[in-house]
């Protein structure tokens, strides 16, 4: 009876969350800043624009360039409507000077070719930026600036819609911090990420006596077994993040983002039938490892700085664990609180790690054939 109901929450639980199945949903802008001119491009996937403005004509949900090109208008009406940049308070003018197409990992994305003039030569420039959050409120605009040797990076989100960019070099400091916000924005917002490291962290406060769990007797033994899982997967992401943002290692998006999946289908699953219970701080750095390359696709998008890339990769690194700290430090005392109830053995760690399980399960299916099952 007890299984019946588990399942059943589990499906109900696997129906409401959402999906976020394939790469989250991205644009990616350029703007190179040259006195009071701006040039730019920026780069929105089609199957974001299909739901803004509709492009599939016929209904048959395989967009032509025909159907791309007879939308040209809608696309760049809408964008341009989405996208607003001043310089001291005076706004810049900016037009869409030409429309393309071009396949990125995820799938095939509008090219929209940028220029635009602003009063007086730009110090400053202020960003106002809402593409698709009022569609999807998990969409993020990565943003790379450019003035002469000059790189600065942001990302816009629904709370992060309105920024300031200077076009003078950075501070070190500034950029470090900037990449530390990145990397914990990002971890928070990485349900797959957030699953894994949570089916990891379910049997932390348990310890497996006699083929049943059975409460830890210390916190300080749950904190130690969770720090050894943390430091393994931070040290294999680590690892994969910077050979893979500097360019000696590469693997597809589709593969990777599947990878993940798996993952932490295999560290739900490991939680119903302990095969490798003592050894969880291993798998967290196997699984870490391509976990990495998830990282390294958003930094490759945002556009390190050159003359910072140290500095920055180590940021961004730096700001993750932060994120996955905080998670930490919200699950272990509460989950330590409950450890010795039944609640916490039947219905947090097995009924939470049926529902993870059932959730990657369909992620995976998603990345891996394509399909979309859950909206």
């Amino acid at each position: 009876m007890m299984a019946r109901w588990l399942i059943l929450a589990a499906l109900l639980l696997a129906g409401a969350l959402p999906a976020y199945a394939h790469k989250a949903s991205d644009s990616y802008l350029a703007l190179d800043v040259k006195e009071q001119r701006i040039e730019g491009q920026w780069d929105i996937a089609l199957r974001d624009l299909e739901m803004a403005v509709g492009i599939d004509a016929n209904g048959d949900a395989a967009l032509t360039w025909d159907e791309v090109r007879a939308r040209h208008a809608a696309i760049a009406a809408y964008a341009l409507s989405r996208l607003k940049l001043s310089s001291g308070g005076e706004p810049c003018r900016l037009r869409v000077s030409e429309q393309l197409v071009d396949k990125h990992t995820d799938g095939t994305y509008s090219v929209l070719r940028l220029q635009g003039e602003c009063g007086a030569p730009v110090t400053a420039l202020e960003v106002d930026y809402s593409l698709l959050f009022d569609i999807d409120p998990q969409h993020k605009g990565l943003l790379r600036l450019t003035h002469g040797p000059a790189t600065s990076a942001a990302i816009f989100a629904p709370d992060a819609r309105r920024q300031t960019l200077t076009v003078a070099e950075p501070a070190r400091w500034r950029q470090f911090a900037d990449y530390v916000r990145h990397g914990v924005w990002h971890i928070w917002i990485g349900f797959d990420h957030i699953l894994f490291l949570l089916s990891l962290l379910l049997p932390a406060v348990l310890v497996r006596r006699d083929g049943q769990w059975q409460g830890r007797d210390t916190l300080k033994a749950s904190a130690i077994d969770v720090l050894k899982i943390v430091t393994a997967f931070t040290l294999a992401h680590s690892l994969t993040l910077s050979l893979a943002v500097l360019g000696a290692l590469s693997l597809p998006s589709r593969l990777v983002e599947s990878a993940i999946a798996a993952s932490v289908i295999l560290a739900a699953l490991n939680n119903l039938w302990p095969l490798y219970h003592r050894w969880r701080a291993l798998v967290a750095f196997g699984f870490g490892l391509i976990h990495g390359f998830g990282f390294a696709s958003v930094l490759a998008d945002l556009g390190l700085p050159q003359g910072a890339l140290v500095l920055s990769l180590v940021g961004f690194n730096v700001g993750v664990e932060l994120g996955q700290l905080a998670i930490v430090a919200l699950f272990l005392p509460l989950a330590f609180a409950l450890r010795r109830g039944l609640f916490y053995r039947r219905m947090v760690m097995t009924g939470g790690s049926v529902c993870i399980a059932l959730v990657a399960l369909v992620w995976l299916a998603e990345r891996a054939l394509d399909l979309q099952l859950m909206l």
